[in-house]
């Protein structure tokens, strides 16, 4: 592209999430991936942790502040939280420092001398270095220069990949058309989630398409796992079952206007019980109450990884060596997204990035590796 970190402004768009004030146990819990590698994951984490992040900012000129969920956020400049503030004084370091930046160029190739070959305004350029280190991100926001086409040119390389695909993203739902005319853009609020063994408490928003909302987004991998994607719903999870029958009374018709009174079921839930296939009509209030307690909502695909916040999958880890370098490819060292492991929003995303730059720059700095035509 032809500036620099814009997809570090994307996500300032939502006041720019740096970390997280979680502990260091419940936070690396929150990290998964296949086969990810426990103890030299908290080592990498450790070693620019959470407090090194805010450290990091402050040098910056950026004080940071914990919000009561724990995210950890620039303070607001004119009552605005913005990204480009850090993101403009990390530049200006940088430069002081020597870093060359060069736009508009696109990596196309690399060969087993471990000369990278780019694209710049129609011209092919080769460039050779001791060591390399590849920070190209995940699939997600591809408009930002993060494509994901890395993934072909190590593949030729004989590198195993896990395929990205979309995580913390919206999953598709064939709503009955009827069920969209009374509810699209409306929340389902205070819900219990459940997929497979794991379960999450929020809000979720219905789209035309099916459903956004941080619960979802935290239950991607429990969903990925499944042969046939689907959560269930427990739209009352501060009552029994027993308790909503008693609340229904002796109700013999007309179930979910009743619901809607005298549980104060939201529009949007009372539009999935009446809409949904397969659903009804309800015939007792038992039955209606064990499907408010339990209502399943089957998923068809998660949405297109270019409008997910972030990508699940990426160089497996059996391909690295402990300081984070492709094994096959000495010199070659990888951070951030391109490599398999996820997490959810909350500040977990950004918090690995940076822990996992700083980790392999210091790998890199500290390699002898040379490569082979290198004087």
């Amino acid at each position: 592209m032809r500036s620099v970190g814009r997809k570090f402004l994307v996500a300032g768009k939502s006041g720019l999430n740096l970390t997280n004030g979680e502990d260091l146990d419940p936070f690396l819990a929150k990290y998964s991936g296949h086969e990810l590698p426990v103890d030299l994951w908290q080592r990498i984490i450790s070693q620019f942790d959470n407090n090194a992040v805010r450290k990091w900012a402050s040098e910056l000129g950026i004080e940071t502040f914990v919000a009561s969920s724990g995210k950890v956020f620039p303070s607001p400049i004119n009552g605005t939280i913005k990204a480009a503030p850090l993101l403009r004084r990390w530049i200006e370091r940088l430069r002081g420092m020597g870093v060359v930046f060069k736009t508009n160029h696109r990596w196309i190739g690399l060969d087993s001398n471990n000369i990278l070959t780019f694209e710049h305004k129609d011209v092919t350029v080769t460039a050779q270095h001791d060591n390399v280190i590849l920070a190209l991100g995940g699939g997600s926001w591809p408009q930002t220069g993060s494509t994901g086409s890395w993934t072909e040119i190590l593949g030729k390389h004989g590198i195993d990949i896990t395929p990205l695909t979309s995580a913390n993203c919206g999953w598709e739902v064939d709503w009955p058309e009827s069920l969209l005319v009374d509810t699209e853009g409306l929340p389902l609020k205070n819900l219990l989630l459940t997929a497979g063994e794991s379960t999450r408490r929020g809000e979720l928003v219905i789209t035309r398409y099916g459903l956004e909302g941080g619960p979802i987004y935290r239950l991607g991998p429990a969903i990925r796992s499944m042969g046939e994607p689907h959560i269930i719903i427990d739209f009352k999870p501060d009552m029994t079952t027993a308790e909503l029958i008693t609340r229904m009374g002796s109700v013999k018709r007309n179930f979910v206007r009743e619901a809607r009174r005298r549980l104060k079921l939201d529009p949007a839930t009372c539009a999935i019980l009446k809409h949904m296939p397969d659903r009804g009509p309800w015939k007792t209030v038992e039955q209606l109450a064990v499907e408010i307690k339990h209502c399943h909502i089957p998923l068809t695909r998660p949405r297109p990884i270019e409008e997910a916040i972030s990508s699940a999958g990426g160089i497996c880890w059996k391909e690295l060596d402990e300081k984070l370098m492709i094994k096959k490819l000495p010199g070659i060292f990888v951070a951030g997204e391109m490599i398999d492991w996820e997490a959810p929003t909350g500040g977990y995303l950004l918090q690995a990035c940076f822990a996992t730059g700083t980790y392999v720059g210091g790998s890199a700095l500290n390699s002898k590796f040379q490569t082979p035509n290198t004087k």
